[in-house]
């Protein structure tokens, strides 16, 4: 009986490795195939007509491409300015309003709790109609401005984990402060906001990423070339002709590779503070 037990758990273990295996490489294959179209020499799509075409030759041709007869370089620029901008007020919202939830104590705020986290859970592409008339009305389409509001007027309904984090500080700390002549603000500053480097670099990461790949928005409200980012302008690109996806395809696939590039050095950069983050917010407050 024992040694079937240990064939059968045998059995399992290899079963459960060799799903494993082949979901991971179904998940790389995608990523290996843009890298190694982003560096191909050969303009064809490959994808439609052959998947590894005869000539393997590796080069920086597409990037050359991409920065010369595109205007890839401003598009990046565009995503930048929004990410980092619509980051920095995110991420100072989500603070505020989180400490505030967590520290102070009034009638209704059992209620709001549950109201924004409730509305944090729609998707925001159901309220995209009704942005964009909003925007139309206050003559702020087709600007970097609008993205920034867009992306940063819903920071608060993001409060949760944060908020989680917050509840774990000892409010003795911030009492004894006080007893030292400190008041609010400077213990926010200078003694909560110190201990919350992993909840910051959390917020941080998961405000930048929403910017920077968002497409929906940015079609919705951009319509001027110059004003486009990443992921609209390499979508237009691939798309302003018949032809141009086949004859743009591997510039298409250069551009992701950078795109996608900044974004995971990014991450794997503080990918231990935003765990610390996670885990320590992962609460009930």
């Amino acid at each position: 009986m024992r040694k079937l037990k240990r064939l059968g758990r045998s059995a399992s273990d290899i079963l459960t490795y060799v799903v494993l295996a082949v979901l991971g490489i179904l998940w790389v294959l995608p990523i290996v195939y843009l890298v190694y179209t982003a560096f191909r020499v050969t303009p064809s799509t490959g994808i439609i007509n052959t998947l590894f075409p005869k000539d393997l030759r590796l080069g920086f041709g597409n990037f050359t491409r991409l920065f010369q007869d595109t205007i890839f370089s401003r598009w990046l620029g565009n995503t930048l300015l929004v990410s980092f901008s619509s980051c920095a007020l995110t991420t100072a919202f989500v603070l505020m309003v989180s400490y505030a939830l967590s520290r102070m104590r009034f009638r209704l705020r059992k209620p709001l709790m549950n109201v924004l986290l409730v509305l944090g859970m729609f998707p925001g592409f159901m309220s995209m109609i009704a942005v964009y008339f909003i925007l139309k009305a206050m003559s702020l389409t087709n600007s970097l401005f609008a993205l920034i509001l867009v992306y940063s007027g819903s920071a608060a309904l993001s409060y949760y984990i944060c908020k989680g984090f917050f509840d774990t500080v000892p409010k003795a700390m911030e009492e004894a402060a006080i007893l030292d002549g400190a008041n609010q603000p400077m213990v926010f500053w200078k003694i909560i906001l110190p201990m919350a480097k992993p909840i910051i670099v959390y917020t941080v990461l998961t405000s930048f990423i929403s910017p920077w790949c968002d497409f929906i928005f940015v079609n919705t409200i951009i319509s001027d070339r110059n004003k486009y980012t990443v992921s609209l302008g390499l979508y237009k690109m691939i798309n302003a002709e018949k032809n141009s996806f086949n004859d743009n395809f591997t510039v298409f696939c250069a551009g992701a590779f950078i795109v996608g590039a900044i974004i995971v050095t990014l991450f794997m950069s503080m990918q231990r503070y935003y765990v610390e983050g996670v885990t320590s917010g992962a609460v009930k407050g």
